[in-house]
Parts: structure tokens; C-alpha cells; sequence
């Protein structure tokens, strides 16, 4: 018998009940997947606490997993029991096994073990979309990263700084700071010690960042606003403090005719084509060395609760993943 992860009703990690469930035959579209590892992100969070609401109760959580598939539906022709395939939707990962449609996963390559694809899948095409799609970087960019020493932000400041840009990592302690700045970042800040505005401002030499990209939220608005130059680019894409409250879009003309976007992953991937172009691209970094997917946590999967419990306190860095 399979078990899962399951939520009956939105509330802390209390909620996250460990259960036997069942998984059935995959139906046309479909394939079966033996789970090897399973990623967690801040998202599970947001879905859990009911911040992100589901279309109905019980429901499995998780976005991001690794395994082996067992059986395939009707008309799936790309993908043959025995393969290995990872993923980063849709919801439904903190599970031993699971069905999911066939279009929506992609072939683990040679050199890529399970636990680096689980861990990788969801914050790492996060990266791509965000640094290739959303705002090209490149040389000539100065951007600013709030949590740096995450697990999006270690990916990040690795790609980033093989694009040739100036990284400015933000984190919430010096070991984190040491974290980001190891990876890659060109410089580092404290925000629970320093002011990250004026920091920018020195670093920068008053001419400030090209482009902003805050999962932080709620306690860096409207602040990080003030890091960007003229026509730049603010990028919220998380919540971890907290959402960020309506405001008033004048505040924009006031500070030089900023440019705003709240992107997400399932957008920039939601054709098959680009969905296996940025996983490529992904993988081709990793394969490379330019990233490296730091796995910096494990849990037993029926311990996902401590696992959150641990991610919500801010005492993990990098990449989490649960073990069925």
C-alpha cells in the first residue's frame, strides 16, 4: 500500500497527516511514478497554511519530485516503465507513489542522481526563468537577490555569476551571508544588522540595481523598491515573510518609472516545448559544475511536519528534500 502526505484542513504543520493511500492504474495521459526523493519548497508552505488555497480537501502536498516510472497510460509514447523522470508540478509529490500526466514530467540524465533531480527541479528552473526569461542577465547587470542563502538563492548566485553579473545577496545571519557569498554572490548583506538600502547604495556607488528579485515579501517592501535604478525592474515572486499589501501604483511613477511583474514557474513552463527547454537548460548547468544543488537537509518523508516546522523557523539552507 502507497502512503502520502495528506492535508484535511489548512493550519500549521500540525495538519500534515501521514496515511495509507491509494494509487490505482494510470489512465490515458498518465504515468506511475515510484517516488526516490521528493523536493520541498516555500510554496508546500503557502498551500498548507491555506494562504494558497486547493480545490479540495484532503489533498497531497508537494510540487517537486523524483522516481522511477511503474506503469504508463494509454497513449503515452514518450516515456516507458523504467524511466527515470523528475518534475516540478503538479501538487502531489510527499508521496511513496503517485499517478501525474505524462506531459508534465521530463527524463533525469545520466550523471544526475535522484536526490539531485528532487531537490533541483522547482527552485532551479525558478532560477532559469528568472534570470534568462523574466530579466535577461548578463555582464552588464547589477542585481540584488533577497534570501541569497536559500535554496532558489544559492542556484541563483552560481547561474548568475556564470552570466557575468554582480550579485548583491541579501541574508538573515553571517553564516548565511558566508553561505551566499560562497556560491557566488559579489557582495553580501546582513539585513538583520545593516540597513540594505544604504548598503546598495554604497556598493552600487548611488547608481543603484538594475533588477530586484524578492520571494521575501512582506517585511522588504516597499524597500527593495528603493534599491532599483530608474525604469528597473521589481520581481516578487514569494512570500516568506508574508504577501506584500496592495499599494498605490503611483508610488512606481515616484520612484522612476518602475516596472513591477509577479511571475510563476507554471506560466513560464506551461508548453510542453518550454517545459523541456528550461529542465535542459537546468540540467546542463548542473551537469556542467556551473551549479552545484546543495543538499544541505534530508528528512524521512511520514517527518515532512518537522521538515516544515524547521523551514518556517529560517534553520535550513539550501535544498530540502524528504526521503519515502
Amino acid at each position: 500500500m502507497a502512503h502520502a502526505i495528506r492535508v484535511h484542513e489548512y493550519g500549521s504543520p500540525d495538519v500534515l497527516k501521514w496515511e495509507e493511500v491509494e494509487i490505482g492504474a494510470p489512465t490515458a495521459g498518465q504515468i506511475k511514478l515510484k517516488h526516490h526523493a521528493i523536493g520541498i519548497n516555500y510554496i508546500d508552505t503557502y498551500q498548507r497554511s491555506g494562504l494558497y488555497k486547493q480545490p479540495a480537501m484532503p489533498f497531497t502536498l508537494g510540487m517537486e519530485g523524483a522516481g522511477e516510472i511503474t506503469a504508463v497510460g494509454p497513449g503515452v509514447t514518450e516515456f516507458k516503465i523504467g524511466d527515470r523522470v523528475a518534475y516540478a508540478q503538479p501538487i502531489g509529490a510527499y508521496s511513496t507513489e503517485r499517478l501525474m500526466p505524462a506531459d508534465r514530467a521530463v527524463k533525469i540524465p545520466e550523471g544526475i542522481d535522484y536526490k539531485t533531480a528532487a531537490a533541483m527541479m522547482l527552485q532551479g528552473m525558478t532560477v532559469r526563468y528568472l534570470i534568462r526569461k523574466t530579466y535577461k542577465v548578463g555582464p552588464d547587470t547589477t542585481l540584488l537577490w533577497h534570501a541569497a542563502a536559500g535554496g532558489v538563492g544559492l542556484i541563483a548566485c552560481q547561474w548568475a555569476k556564470n552570466l557575468g553579473a554582480t550579485i548583491i545577496g541579501t541574508a538573515g545571519s553571517d553564516d548565511k551571508c558566508k553561505l551566499a557569498k560562497d556560491a557566488g554572490a559579489t557582495h553580501v548583506i546582513n539585513y538583520k544588522t545593516e540597513n540594505f538600502v544604504e548598503r546598495v547604495k554604497t556598493i552600487t556607488g548611488g547608481r543603484m540595481c538594475d533588477v530586484v528579485y524578492d520571494s521575501v515579501g512582506k517585511d522588504t517592501f516597499p524597500s527593495s523598491l528603493d534599491c532599483l535604478k530608474p525604469l528597473g525592474l521589481f520581481v516578487t515572486f514569494g512570500n516568506a515573510s508574508g504577501p506584500i499589501a496592495a499599494f498605490d501604483a503611483g508610488i512606481l511613477a515616484a520612484k522612476g518609472s518602475l516596472y513591477v511583474t509577479r511571475p510563476s514557474l507554471m506560466a513560464y513552463v506551461a508548453s510542453r516545448a518550454d517545459l523541456v527547454e528550461t529542465a535542459n537548460d537546468l540540467f546542463d548547468v548542473v551537469k556542467k559544475g556551473v551549479v552545484k544543488i546543495a543538499i544541505n537537509h534530508t528528512y524521512p518523508l511520514k517527518d515532512a511536519a518537522q521538515a516544515h516546522r524547521d523551514l518556517e523557523a529560517r534553520k535550513t539552507t539550501g535544498s530540502i528534500i524528504l526521503l519515502p
